[in-house]
Order: structure tokens, then C-alpha cells, then sequence
């Protein structure tokens, strides 16, 4: 197990972080104490470590990010995680939103598109000691052998919802995706009712990576 120092300066950060965020909106007590729980600057370059509190993005190589700790918590807030439940994320990234889904007891399968940030995070998490499913590949089309799942969980900007995600979620499933362009999108909830039957439910606008593939940008 790796050993990294979590300070009361961190510790105090944490808690200042988790009280912007819950000025922003975010109720759900047990998102909001897995934020305080698990140490951010963990996952950031020591030479930015004094950033890991702020909440904005930061960029992680490969042309990708470590999300906002808001977003992370809204798009988990939105998911409404009960312990066991069996999810799918796409975009594995650092790894931080996966670490916050495993800390509120789902079994979390994270799908990776980019080999270097795929390898890095993968090893990295598990010296940490967080015990994720990993895979490397397409996310846009989903992880059709370890279908289906309780939630599904996409971190990248989407041109459409993919339809391999709809038919790899549960009846009573959650998919949460942004959908929109390639700057901006609309943050959505899709409740799988019936095996046709789809409840979507729209937020506020976000800006995410392009989610990228053959359901996704090409």
C-alpha cells in the first residue's frame, strides 16, 4: 500500500472544500463525507499539490482533466449510489471519481480510452489500495461482458447518449451523461423504467472532455 501524508492542513482544506460544495447544492450527506474522506491531493502532482482544494478542474496529461470536485459530486448526487450496486464509469481519468464510487460501496468496472492514463492510473490506484475493475478501451460502446449495471456513469462530453449504454442498464438503472457539443454540454439523468421506456431529466450546463469513440466523437 502506497504511503502518502494527509496533513491537518489537508484534512482542514478537505472540510473547507466539502463546505463550498454544499453552498453550491449538493445535499446528499454520504457524497459530501466520501469528498471529505478521500484525499484529493493524493491524485495531483506534488507541485500542485496547493491546488487539489480548489474547485476547479485540473489537467492530468493526455489531454485530460481530474473533473471539478463539484461536478464529481453532482454527477454522483444525480447516480444516487446504494452500496453494492454494480457500476459502470467512463473515463477511468485519475481515477478520483472512481475512488469516490468505491468509497460509497459500489463495485465499480472503469473503462479507460487513452493507453498511457489507463496504465498510470491503474497501477497507481492500486498501490493505494482502492480496488476498482479496470479496463482499456472504447467506453462510448460501453463493457457489454460485464452488462448489465445498476448505474452508469460518463465523465467525458457526449455528442448523443449511445445506445450501447441504454441496453447495458438495468430496468431501474441510472445512466448519467453530458450530452451537447464539443465546449459545452447539458447534464442529463436517464431512468431505464421498462425495457423501452426512458425518463430523462435535464440540469445545468457543464464542460467536459470529448467523450471519444465510436458512440462518441471520432
Amino acid at each position: 500500500m502506497l504511503k502518502l501524508e494527509d496533513s491537518y492542513r489537508h484534512k482542514g482544506q478537505r472540510k473547507e472544500l466539502v463546505k463550498i460544495i454544499k453552498k453550491k447544492g449538493i445535499k446528499d450527506e454520504t457524497v459530501l463525507h466520501a469528498i471529505n474522506t478521500l484525499p484529493r491531493h493524493f491524485f495531483f502532482d506534488t507541485a500542485l499539490d496547493s491546488h487539489a482544494y480548489e474547485d476547479k478542474a485540473f489537467p492530468i496529461g493526455e489531454g485530460q482533466t481530474i473533473s471539478q470536485p463539484y461536478t464529481v459530486a453532482f454527477q454522483t448526487e444525480l447516480l444516487n449510489i446504494k452500496p453494492g450496486d454494480k457500476v459502470l464509469e467512463i473515463g477511468t481519468g485519475s481515477g478520483y471519481q472512481g475512488s469516490i464510487l468505491h468509497l460509497l460501496g459500489a463495485e465499480v468496472h472503469t473503462i479507460e480510452y487513452q493507453k498511457k492514463l489507463f496504465d498510470r492510473t491503474k497501477k497507481f490506484l492500486s498501490k493505494l489500495g482502492i480496488d476498482l475493475h479496470f479496463y482499456f478501451g472504447d467506453g462510448s460502446q460501453g463493457l457489454p461482458t460485464q452488462a448489465p449495471f445498476d448505474k452508469i456513469l460518463v465523465t467525458a462530453g457526449a455528442p448523443i447518449v449511445p445506445n450501447s449504454l441504454l441496453k447495458q442498464l438495468k430496468v431501474g438503472g441510472i445512466l448519467v451523461i453530458p450530452v451537447g457539443d464539443r465546449n459545452t454540454q447539458k447534464m442529463l439523468r436517464l431512468t431505464k423504467k421498462t425495457a423501452t421506456k426512458i425518463i430523462k431529466e435535464e440540469y445545468d450546463n457543464f464542460a467536459f472532455v470529448p467523450l471519444l469513440g465510436a458512440e462518441g466523437w471520432r
